[in-house]
């Protein structure tokens, strides 16, 4: 049953979702990736870059669907060479993550990204992992590294990059699959995604962003994964609405995102309260915040801004993404806590 908070008014709604406590689920850490560190680390690696400045670079950042981002996003990627780039990138994120209380981060990486230009698996997992480790010790922020694979790559590709990564497996707790959507179903990764079950890994993967129902379904049931990022198309189909919302499994919804690559028209049309009226476990992300106009807290402001939501809404969002994430229930019911004793607050 959702909680519901009369005596905070929607004028204070900013400051609430500021406030609150939150996890984020869905961040690609090289989408954090902003052009000032492009051009720092290009100057530190000697890698020449194809646009004369940070602020050329930035309006470049005009993108007609998920393809034409992409291929930008793959070119900033290539500034990141060294253990150090890696770190440095991460912690730039997870500063700014601790700045908008978000105390628990789910982080998505994409190694092929970068092995297939010769940067070594080692330098990817371990720069990366001292700066979760590190988030930890000074932030105060609970940082997890969830290894997806790109789905436009073959399987094999996939099942390589996975056996790559096993030597350093206590790294990481998951592994999820990204990057172009159409053409691409899920039941292409059948195997790896078994593996990775095998391995004792947890499963996301990305499914109903631009593609259709059968791809969320096709997610669930061959992949066997326990949340779908994105998700938004989901409603074109009432019985997986209903299965989704019977087995309780988590949407890591990203609204400026969706606007960015135009699965929106604009925020005001966003489906993001449809969603939870049909009682799914949604929750609020950035994806890749550099390119897509906003970090966390700027996707909760937009959206509320955009779309009839309370404060209600907000706390089920924030409970959500602690429910949903990967930690374990003794952290979860600390955070949840927070999140009450902030609510409280604001009578």
């Amino acid at each position: 049953m959702k909680k519901t908070f009369p005596h905070i008014p929607r004028e204070r709604l900013p400051a609430l979702l500021a406030a609150m406590p939150k996890a984020e689920l869905h961040i690609h850490i090289e989408g954090s990736l902003e052009p000032e560190l492009i051009f720092e680390l290009a100057k530190r690696n000697g890698v020449a870059l194809a646009y004369p400045s940070v602020e050329a670079l930035r309006a470049a950042y005009a993108f007609t669907d998920l393809q034409s981002f992409l291929d930008i996003y793959y070119a900033g990627a290539s500034v990141l060479l060294t253990e150090d780039d890696f770190h440095d990138m991460a912690w730039a994120y997870l500063r700014r993550a601790a700045a908008e209380n978000v105390l628990h981060t789910e982080i998505f990486f994409d190694p092929q990204t970068h092995t297939a230009r010769g940067v070594p698996m080692e330098a990817v997992i371990h720069g990366l992992k001292r700066a979760a480790d590190r988030a930890g010790a000074e932030l105060g922020v609970s940082a997890q590294l969830i290894l997806c694979f790109l789905r436009h790559l073959s399987e094999d590709d996939a099942l390589q990059t996975l056996e790559q990564a096993l030597p350093l497996r206590e790294h990481f707790i998951g592994a999820g699959l990204d990057s172009s959507e159409r053409g691409h179903p899920p039941e292409k990764f059948a195997r790896v995604f078994a593996r990775c079950r095998e391995l004792g890994l947890r499963l996301v993967a990305h499914a109903g962003e631009e593609g259709p129902p059968e791809y969320i379904w096709n997610a669930l049931d061959v992949l066997k994964v326990e949340r779908i990022d994105h998700g938004v198309r989901c409603l074109g189909d009432p019985a997986l609405v209903q299965r989704l919302a019977r087995e309780h499994i988590p949407l890591t919804v990203c609204p400026l995102s969706n606007v960015k690559l135009c699965v929106f028209d604009q925020l005001g049309a966003h489906n993001l309260g449809e969603l939870l009226s049909a009682g799914l476990a949604a929750t609020v992300n950035s994806d890749d915040p550099a390119y897509f106009g906003g970090y966390l807290n700027q996707n909760y402001l937009e959206t509320f801004a955009a779309l009839p939501l309370d404060a209600g809404h907000a706390y089920t969002l924030a409970r959500n993404s602690f429910e949903a994430s990967f930690a374990d229930q003794a952290d979860k019911a600390r955070w949840i806590e927070r999140l009450d004793a902030t609510f409280e607050q604001f009578r």
